[in-house]
């Protein structure tokens, strides 16, 4: 019989640590928390001090039934959690449930599931710390204070089944924000001239720069004609060559925020996936032979620190695979994030040895591309800086000056393992240049003049609205993806080509907050309310004493509210058809997998259509019906056959008219890195990317 119980809160968890133990531990989950709030009802009595009512959560009844017999057979429970104030609060529950004194040492905590990670954890137990689940159980009671506040309002005055939060409602105030960014901005004209040179054999391409030395704006086309008419020729001089060698230094390792950011850029992964698939990276993967590890350290953090023990057997790894010249030398410590807490290191692999290749036959797809994005980032951030000879070239006709420049890699350095992504999918590349002096003549090949407009900020996509929060001091990094997905699934916010729009529903919610409930939306506030947490985890404040500050304002408002907030109606959009079952016109209805259309009589009429979208193709297959664009209940889009179910035609990828040169099927357009290339989905036919 085990002489131990350890409780963690997964199995998966439990399984990896249960190996390394021994036959003295018992290993048991206890799938998350088992005390919380109830969920019928507020659950904290503001008149008391904010005392949290938590009752054991419904269906743990069995799970804490199982614990409790276990711990009455061994001579010591150990609490084996997360490391971070979640993972301290279900500790201190199980501690409370099963009898067990928080202040005896009862309360194991590592950051990576290994070998001698867990056996040097167990070596130092310690008590519970309760600044740790004090700071939890402020941000929970203020939560629930807010949302359990506003939303019966919402619901009375609005509609059924909306929520209000803090961090959420900041985050649809920013998305809304941007959107009226966009409808409010007005486009400025501007042009721009490129130029193809040729000297000798050597051709390369420069663009207009400015008159006389001075870099000059073209506004109009008026400006482009004036720099035209003041050319003599075609033949440039070599005014001004200018060459340097610059520096890339390395990328920083992984925070949560920058984990989430690119993934979603290199990887197309939303935040949820993200921590869904780290989480069982960290929790441990069984690698045949050498048995079940975990892979990343904890993913939860905003440090960039490395242990010096992974420092070193990265840089072991580095000199030996690539050489002496790819060390980094005497590399400051990046520079932290001014609201980051440092309580864990960064995410990085937890042995340097399991290299991508070596593990990848153990790995589903998505985790093995997930861990290689660790792997590869963490090993850059210790490699040497990439160095760079850049060269820039002024020429002259008649004070008209237009400018080359051209970069290119003279030395890898980190690059040569890892290429931090970029929003807008762009990279880098070589742009080369003639070894061109000063004095020569080049000769002007072709001049076009092109105009362009100002752009509108861009929409946010998942990555840009995580990495503005954390800039701003909103959220931490256990609240950025269960925050995104709340809002979407609120519907107060859509995802429409990978970025965020506001739907009616989130404005007229937002407005109301605004109104009524404006400090919640005050950036600062939010901010400062973050650091106050943070300030109850590190003992040096008192988590009654915040939420008290906090609620004797809230609690006018809120009286205010329930007197003077009015009733708003949302009127269904009209779908522009009739109801095919009973002549009703057919309105637009917002769902939980978005949006379509239903009959405007019910509930005496339930009929029901999802909203397509024709691309004008004929459907290849029953030769009767057209090829529409509909979306999954994950809202992935696909294209099916309208006859649907008399006809099963579907494809992922969208049809075009025309049918294939070569064999005469269905060509479709296929999404790459690279851009959108045609091909035929029944030969090796392949246009290049447009």
């Amino acid at each position: 019989m085990a002489d131990y119980l350890v409780i963690v809160e997964s199995p998966a968890k439990a399984k990896t640590i249960s190996k390394y133990l021994g036959k003295k531990y018992t290993v048991k989950a206890s799938m998350g928390h088992v005390r919380d709030l109830p969920k019928s009802q507020m659950g904290v009595y503001s008149e008391s001090n904010f005392d949290p009512k938590y009752i054991t959560i419904r269906g743990k009844g069995p799970i804490l039934k199982e614990l409790k017999a276990a711990a009455k057979k061994v001579k010591k429970v150990y609490l084996a959690a997360d490391p971070d104030r979640e993972g301290e609060a279900i500790a201190w529950h199980l501690a409370y449930s099963l009898n067990i004194d928080p202040e005896s040492e009862c309360r194991v905590v590592f950051n990576e599931i290994t070998k001698s990670a867990i056996k040097d954890a167990f070596k130092e137990p310690r008590k519970i710390n309760m600044d740790l689940v004090d700071a939890q159980q402020a941000r929970r009671v203020l939560d629930r204070l807010v949302g359990y506040n506003i939303s019966p309002l919402l619901w009375k005055k609005v509609k059924k089944g909306l929520s209000a939060g803090r961090v959420q409602s900041i985050a649809v105030k920013m998305i809304i924000d941007r959107e009226k960014e966009i409808q409010s901005f007005v486009p400025e004209e501007y042009w721009s001239i490129e130029g193809s040179f040729q000297r000798g054999k050597d051709a390369f391409e420069a663009k207009f720069y400015g008159v006389d030395g001075k870099k000059q704006e073209l506004r109009s086309k008026e400006d482009v004609d004036q720099v035209r008419s003041r050319m003599i020729d075609d033949s440039f001089t070599i005014q001004k060559v200018t060459k340097k060698e610059r520096k890339r230094n390395p990328v920083q390792p992984f925070t949560t925020s920058l984990l989430q950011q690119e993934a979603a850029r290199k990887l197309n992964f939303r935040a949820k996936k993200t921590m869904m698939i780290a989480q069982q990276l960290y929790e441990g993967v069984d690698l045949g032979k050498a048995g079940t590890i975990g892979l990343i350290t904890y993913m939860r953090t905003d440090s960039t620190r490395v242990s010096n023990t992974a420092k070193e057997d990265a840089k072991a790894y580095i000199e030996e695979q690539y050489g002496k010249e790819y060390l980094g030398t005497n590399q400051k410590q990046p520079s932290q994030n001014s609201n980051a807490q440092d309580a864990h290191e960064a995410v990085r692999p937890t042995t340097i040895s399991n290299d991508p290749k070596s593990v990848k036959s153990h790995l589903s797809r998505d985790q093995y591309r997930l861990y290689k994005l660790i792997w590869e980032r963490l090993m850059a951030s210790q490699m040497a800086p990439a160095v760079m000879d850049t060269m820039s070239v002024d020429m002259d006709n008649n004070g008209v000056i237009f400018r080359a420049n051209g970069s290119k890699v003279k030395f890898q350095g980190f690059m040569k393992v890892y290429v931090e992504g970029s929003d807008d999918g762009k990279k880098e590349k070589d742009t080369f240049l003639p070894d061109l002096k000063e004095g020569e003549q080049v000769q002007e090949q072709e001049l076009s003049e092109n105009q362009h407009f100002t752009q509108p900020p861009p929409r946010y996509t998942e990555a840009r609205l995580v990495r503005t929060m954390e800039e701003m001091g909103i959220g931490r990094p256990s609240t950025y993806a269960p925050t995104l997905d709340t809002i979407q699934r609120r519907n107060y916010v859509a995802l429409e080509e990978k970025r965020f729009v506001p739907t009616e529903l989130g404005e007229i919610v937002l407005d109301l907050i605004v109104e009524f409930f404006p400090e919640i939306l005050d950036v600062e506030f939010t901010a400062k309310m973050e650091n106050d947490l943070d300030y109850i985890e590190e003992g040096r404040q008192n988590w009654i004493e915040i939420i008290d500050e906090f609620y004797q304002d809230f609690e006018k408002r809120l009286k205010v509210a329930e007197e003077e907030m009015e009733e708003v109606e949302i009127r269904d959009e009209p779908a522009g058809e009739d109801c095919e079952n009973c002549g009703s016109p057919m309105v637009y209805k917002m769902g939980r997998y978005g949006k379509f259309m239903a009959c405007s009589n019910f509930p005496e009429c339930r009929n029901t259509k999802a909203i397509v979208k024709e691309i004008g193709v004929d459907c290849p297959k029953c030769k009767e019906g057209n090829v529409v664009e509909r979306k999954s209940k994950k809202q992935r889009k696909f294209y099916g056959c309208d006859r649907y179910p008399e006809c099963d035609f579907i494809s992922w990828d969208k049809p075009i008219s025309r049918p294939c040169p070569k064999c005469n099927s269905m060509l479709v357009e296929k999404k790459t890195k690279k851009g959108v290339h045609v091909q035929c989905t029944n030969c090796d036919y392949k246009e290049e990317p447009n």
